[in-house]
């Protein structure tokens, strides 16, 4: 199964400036590369997706709402999403649950609603500073996929899981390849207990990937690829990416 590299626009982006990311990332691409996904912020998910129609690159959402349908303003349903070609949609991001108060329950239940409308979730987990310092990582993380794993049943083998240590986030600091293959370990570990298809599940690293440091992250058994923040919203940065996870088989 190829690398699964992720942009995450985060609340970034312009009409002008995304068809001038977008066609420079697309005129970057390698000849054969791995699975992409542009995950861009709402307003733009109509642009986007007519720009990257029949091109390699999959159309991804930042959020979809856990509801079907119905009085829920300013909510986006999973069906909506999919009408608009989207093909991922991240859900509980550490920003999600940090600043918008998003439980494991919630959470879950966004997975479900993305699955049952055939969009493939991606499912945040990950531990703050003091969680690590306090020695409860896996605690943390297995307590947030399970959540996921209880709901979904044996659907879990459509997700895809990112492992997003929080402390790393957009601070510039970065988990070594041993510490976030020791977490992501973890999670195969459930997952394997979880889906009689563990190997159909992509667990990709989010936190701070670039350039510099994806090679050593993505050499690692069970890193499948990368959420990627800062370094998706610079063209040549997003390339190299894509290009150093389409040269390890």
């Amino acid at each position: 199964m190829s690398k699964l590299i992720a942009g995450n626009w985060k609340m970034n982006g312009a009409l002008a400036a995304n068809a001038a990311l977008v066609e420079a990332v697309l005129a970057g691409m390698p000849a054969a590369p791995c699975a992409v996904a542009m995950c861009v912020p709402a307003p733009y998910l109509a642009q986007v997706g007519g720009l990257l129609a029949g091109k390699p690159i999959g159309l991804g959402a930042q959020d979809v709402s856990a509801h079907e349908a119905g009085a829920y303003t300013g909510e986006m349903s999973a069906a909506m999403l999919r009408d608009l070609g989207v093909r991922y949609a991240i859900v509980g991001h550490s920003e999600r649950r940090q600043y918008h108060g998003e439980t494991d329950a919630l959470v879950a239940e966004k997975a479900r609603q993305a699955l049952a409308a055939g969009i493939t979730p991606i499912v945040c987990v990950g531990e703050s500073l003091a969680e690590r310092e306090a020695g409860t990582t896996e605690e943390v993380v297995k307590r947030q996929l399970a959540a996921v794993i209880h709901v979904n049943g044996h659907c879990i083998s459509e997700v895809v899981v990112a492992y997003e240590p929080v402390w790393a986030i957009g601070t510039g600091k970065t988990a070594s390849p041993a510490q976030a293959q020791q977490v992501h370990a973890v999670l195969r570990a459930q997952l394997k207990a979880a889906t009689a298809q563990p190997g159909r599940i992509r667990i990709l690293y989010g936190g701070s990937m670039n350039a510099a440091n994806a090679a050593l992250l993505l050499a690692e058994p069970d890193i499948d690829g990368g959420l990627i923040g800062g370094a998706a919203l610079e063209a040549r940065s997003f390339v190299e990416l894509v290009t150093a996870a389409a040269a390890i088989k």
